[in-house]
């Protein structure tokens, strides 16, 4: 590997689309002089790896696989670090005929147990013949595979010293499975969807063609878990596609050190981006005055943002900023998709940023209409970004609980159909069934509204409370925590546990920053008194100490386990029903001992 990054510009003619598979899309873009590059914790090239090397190092890998005698369509499990070794693994999985799966690199905070354990039940359930990890992950793989039916695992070394067979087998058709990618699993175990090579290869052209309008000579930048859909299929898949350099910063770096994020982009000039909101407001948190005058993001021209609901307090703030160092609010590009479409289903106008739809927050709970909102008569505003209209060759449609079309401003469960979604859940058919239709109708689980040709996202369906009759989005109730100066972006999660009386309870788990009792007290009464006054319902709050709250695998807050590790802490029923003395001690006053 050479120690310089790759070049932007490409003597090659932009290709998107006309594949047959991801091997077709690698072999075209070797021909060139585009590739990857990877940057260590301080902002230095550590590796540089041209798609001509990749080609030439994953064809001799596959070589080495299709010599240990494997089944075509074997999974092969890939612990994703951001490292060059996991672009040499999948794609090497493309040339045996094998299908590769990639699994988390996130061991949190005094969580290595639950990593392992994570690890070994997606093992299990992928039915993995082979895994990898790099030299980083190789101690928790080895941990993870024990009692199970790994035939070889190991390190890209481990699989070097193999001998190769001859020659390869034939290149996957169209409609093989390309990978299984994992779902974050926020409301429950991460399931494996089934994406075959044309979905992705679809998907990748929609989103190149219509979503970014790629050019020739841009540049992208990641810091995203190459295990997420957004990372995997966007920012490693989408520069292979388009013959594109990437420069990448590994997630944990991007956590220490967000600040290494805007550098990478003003230093390379790169172009196209994409983050999930709360990386934006990370961002602006983190940058110090000092710090914009050495910043030039003129160049950046695709400020993707999505993977979970768009806050577009959090993205103003980035734009306030970050405004000084060049970056133009219109960069923001919102978009909507999900793994169980490949990646993406739509995205907002290029170049014309947030729109915002103010409606009445009420009216919302209520009735369940998105009611644009009257700035002088209205009580409660709540406002949604627009996601813009669904790629082409995709039908979105916004259904009632009797499975009726919703007219125009009217919530229901998001269904979609088109040529990228998954072809089900592996070895879960119970699922896949429940999430398909016959006639090929994904029930996304999301619920939105449409407004023209717009759509517009509001939040989960199995994360909503029903309070007193009253429909309420957890992301409402987090965001009154998040306003608050002792709480942060990603520091609240709220969910509904059931009590003896037959009535649901809402409950705002908070990590606080602050140790003062009295501060803490002070917190608890303001968010009560808020949540009362806005929403018209008690909430039980409970403040933890930082690192509490747990993470899916993709980085996203688990209300499902948030809820779980609340009963758990609490010492309540294991089936979460709420003693009523339990409910009116904690009105007055909760506070966790040791937070």
């Amino acid at each position: 590997m050479t120690q310089q990054p790759t070049p932007t510009q490409n003597s090659l003619p932009l290709k998107t689309s006309g594949y047959g598979s991801l091997v077709e899309a690698l072999n075209y873009a070797a021909s060139g002089t585009t590739g990857a590059n990877f940057y260590n914790g301080r902002g230095e090239l550590s590796a540089s790896l041209p798609y001509s090397q990749l080609k030439d190092q994953a064809i001799e890998l596959a070589r080495r696989l299709h010599a240990i005698g494997l089944n075509r369509g074997d999974t092969v499990a890939l612990v994703a670090d951001t490292h060059p070794d996991f672009l040499v693994f999948f794609f090497a999985c493309q040339y045996a005929g094998l299908v590769p799966v990639p699994l988390p690199a996130a061991v949190h905070l005094g969580g290595k147990e639950a990593f392992v354990s994570h690890l070994a039940a997606m093992l299990r359930d992928c039915r993995a013949q082979v895994a990898f990890a790099t030299s980083g992950y190789i101690g928790f793989l080895e941990e993870a595979v024990d009692g199970l039916d790994v035939q070889h695992f190991g390190t890209l070394d481990y699989f070097n010293a193999m001998a190769q067979a001859d020659e390869l087998p034939e290149p996957p058709k169209p409609h093989e499975l390309a990978y299984l990618q994992y779902t974050s699993g926020s409301t429950r175990f991460p399931r494996g969807t089934m994406i075959t090579q044309q979905a992705v290869l679809t998907n990748l052209a929609g989103i190149l063609q219509f979503g970014v309008q790629i050019r020739r000579g841009d540049r992208f930048t990641s810091w995203l878990p190459f295990y997420h859909d957004m990372g995997l299929v966007g920012l490693i898949l989408g520069p292979v596609i388009s013959q594109l350099s990437v420069d990448y910063l590994g997630t944990r770096e991007f956590a220490m050190r967000p600040r290494l994020w805007l550098s990478l982009i003003s230093q390379n000039q790169s172009t196209i981006s994409f983050s999930p909101p709360f990386g934006y407001a990370l961002c602006a948190r983190r940058v110090r005055d000092n710090d914009l005058s050495r910043f030039d993001l003129t160049s950046w021209r695709v400020a993707g943002v999505g993977a979970e609901m768009i806050r577009s307090g959090w993205l103003n703030e980035f734009s306030q900023r970050l405004a000084p160092a060049g970056f133009d609010e219109r960069s923001f590009l919102p978009c909507y998709g999900m793994a169980e479409c490949s990646l993406a289903v739509s995205f907002a106008p290029l170049g014309q940023g947030l729109e915002i739809d103010p409606i009445d927050a009420d009216v919302l709970a209520e009735q369940r209409r998105a009611m644009a909102a009257d700035s002088e008569k209205t009580n409660r505003i709540t406002d949604f970004v627009n996601c813009g209209r669904p790629l082409p060759e995709y039908e979105v449609e916004i259904r009632l609980d009797d499975g009726s079309l919703a007219q125009e401003r009217q919530c229901g469960v998001i269904f979609l159909r088109g040529p990228s979604v998954m072809e089900g859940y592996a070895n879960n058919p119970e699922a896949t069934q429940a999430a398909l239709t016959a006639d090929g109708w994904l029930n996304t689980g999301d619920v939105g509204y449409r407004a023209g040709d717009a759509l517009y996202i509001t939040g989960r369906s199995k994360d909503l409370l029903i309070i007193n009759g009253r429909n309420i989005w957890p992301q409402d109730l987090e965001y009154v925590a998040e306003q608050q100066p002792e709480v942060r972006p990603e520091d609240a999660s709220a969910f509904s546990i059931p009590s003896d009386q037959g009535t649901e309870v809402a409950v705002l788990v908070v990590q606080c920053r602050q140790q003062d009792a009295f501060v803490q007290a002070a917190l608890v009464e303001r968010l009560k008194r808020r949540i009362q006054s806005e929403f018209g319902i008690n909430c039980l709050i409970e403040l933890v100490p930082l690192h509490t709250l747990p993470r899916t695998s993709s980085g996203k807050l688990s209300r499902s386990g948030a809820r779980l590790d609340f009963l758990k802490r609490n010492q309540l029923d294991a089936q979460g029903v709420l003693p009523q003395h339990f409910i009116e001690q904690s009105h007055a006053s909760y506070v966790t001992e040791d937070a």
